[in-house]
Order: C-alpha cells, then structure tokens, then sequence
C-alpha cells in the first residue's frame, strides 16, 4: 500500500468519524445510526449521478471523433496506454485553460478539456494534461472525490440541524452541552473541508505522477501546468465561479487562479508541483543535454509536426524564457498543435 493511499484512507476515516461523533451529538446511538444511513443514501445517490450532474453544470458538451478528430484521437491513444476504457471526451467553453476528469468509475468516466486550454497550449501540452485526467481515472480519484464531498455535505447538513436545535432550546442528548454544540456547528465543518482538500492535494500529486508516465514525458506536464496557472491568474471561469464546489475537480485552482500548500487550498502549490515532475522527468533520462530527441506524436493521424501551427494555439512548449520546465520541454522537439 503506497504512503498516498494510506494518508487518503486515514483522511476518509477522519470524516466518517466527524459525521458519526456529530449524529450522536445530535441524537445519541440513534442519531448515530441516522447519520450513517444519510451518508450512505448520499453516496449511492452521488454513485450514479455525480459524473452526470457535473458535466452539466460546468456546461460541458461531448464531442466525438467527427466533432473534435484530434483531441479524441489523443484521449484514445492515451488511454491504450494507461491501459484503460476509453472514456467520453468534453469540451467546455471557457476562455480559461483547465481540465477534469469525473465517472465513478473506469468503464463510466469522462474527461472534459476547456476551450482555452486547446487554443492556448501545444499539442504535448494537453497530451500531459489529458494523461493527468485519466490517471485520476485509473486510480478512482474521481470515486473517491465524490466520496469525500459527499461526505462534507452531510456534515455540514447536520451542523444546520444542530444550529437549528440551538435556536430552539438546545439539544438535551449533547452530553456536552452548548459548548459542544457550538463546538459542532462550526469546528466540524472546518474540519470536514480541511480534510477534504487534503484528500485532494494528496491525489493531484500522485495523478501528476501516473499521468507523466502515461503520457511518456513529464515535461509536458510541468509545461502545461504552469501555462493553465498563468491563464488561470487572469481569465474568469464563469461555470465554475458559479459552482464552485466542483473547483477541487480542475487541475488547477479555477477560482482564485492561485494555490498554497496549506489547510485552506484544494490544490497543491503548481512549483511544487512542477519540481517534482521535473525530477520524475530526469529520474527517466528526459532532462538535460539527452532530452535533446524528437519527441513521440500523441493523437494525430499525420505523425509528428515539428513547427507547424495550428488553430488551438499551437504556442510551442517552453517558449517563454525563464520557466525551466517550459525550456526542458521545449528542448524535447518544441511540437506545435495540429488541432484543424
């Protein structure tokens, strides 16, 4: 069992505990028992629907081989590779660039690229993006999100109730009284949310990982997460701004355009990010004087496409001086976008 999947199973636990010590605050073994049958009713309901409900409020459309030729021919191709069903593909329209995956699991999974990130970045670049996603997929991050989410929301339900008690005369099978209905009202849904955007910085490291694997260069995907952070820092994500409890989802904060590795962030810090992904990268031979090869052609019928733009951006990789990870993927063949 890796150190990731211990720390996520002991954060679920965490919450479960939350939930139940709140349902017996509430109405002692009963309200315990009422807790857990909430939770479960929730998450069977989330089971089934949540990829569903997602992609509709984010406004996403599917797009299919004659629609979207080139993007669906990569997500294809990646997917043979992770070893994997091939999921739907989406597209939604938002100017800014960003990325997620969503489905309870492998053989129900979707992944949704916004417009702003084909137009704005190479076609290795979404490739790395496109990797991450359905390594969320192969490790069931998108299950256990959901999970998690839909545990926080039972929480916070019942923090609602108990506050309503509190108004009306207090609750007379708290043992510990007002201070721990107060304790109760407010703490655990604190606590509820910290863990869960613990849960999901935890996964979004290991998806950069498996995703750097899957794509073959983890440059791509350092490459292309400091472009989506730039874009995220300047252009508005309309759809999420309104729903904005699906904004862990993204691969980048699509809200605030910045994040900080610390209680109150649902991603990782993106240099963090890319430090690591560099180092998977020279771990592999891709960094320095050997990472000189042109490199593999991902999801295009023509074959590689050294210098040729193309209408979704078609920005070569590592362009921008200054950024390392941008310079060592452009080292790697500087492809540009062939979406037509």
């Amino acid at each position: 069992m890796s150190l990731n999947t211990l720390k996520t199973g002991v954060l679920l636990a965490a919450m479960s505990g939350v939930l139940i010590a709140m349902g017996g605050l509430i109405g002692g073994q009963a309200g315990m028992l009422i807790a857990l049958v909430i939770a479960g009713g929730m998450n069977v309901f989330s089971y089934w629907n949540s990829d569903k409900i997602v992609l509709r409020m984010q406004g996403a459309e599917q797009v299919d081989e004659r629609s979207a030729p080139d993007l669906y021919r990569m997500v294809a191709e990646l997917s043979q590779r992770a070893e994997l069903p091939m999921p739907a593909v989406y597209i939604i329209h938002s100017p800014q660039p960003n990325a997620f995956a969503t489905g309870r699991n492998p053989e129900n999974a979707a992944v949704a690229a916004s417009t702003g990130l084909l137009e704005r970045l190479s076609r290795e670049e979404v490739a790395g993006v496109m990797a991450h996603e359905l390594a969320h997929i192969k490790n069931r991050d998108t299950l256990i999100m959901t999970i998690t989410a839909t545990i926080a929301g039972a929480i916070s339900m019942l923090a609602n109730i108990m506050q309503f008690q509190m108004l009306f005369g207090g609750n007379r099978n708290n043992p510990l009284g007002i201070i721990g209905t107060l304790l109760a009202v407010f703490v655990a849904p604190m606590a509820a949310m910290i863990v869960q955007m613990a849960i999901s910085r935890t996964r979004e490291y290991k998806a950069d990982r498996v995703g750097g694997e899957i794509c073959g260069n983890p440059l791509w995907l350092a490459s292309a997460l400091q472009r989506i952070q730039e874009g995220a820092n300047h252009i508005p994500n309309e759809q999420a701004e309104r729903v904005p409890a699906a904004a862990h989802m993204y691969i980048i904060n699509p809200l605030l355009g910045r994040g900080f590795d610390n209680l109150f962030s649902t991603h990782p810090n993106t240099e963090n990010r890319i430090r690591e992904l560099v180092e998977q990268a020279n771990a592999l031979g891709l960094g320095g004087p050997s990472a000189q090869a042109e490199p593999q052609s991902i999801g295009s019928s023509t074959g590689p496409s050294r210098g040729r733009p193309g209408p979704w951006g078609g920005r070569q990789v590592g362009s921008r001086g200054g950024n390392r990870a941008g310079n060592q993927a452009g080292n790697q063949g500087g492809n540009r976008g062939p979406w037509g």
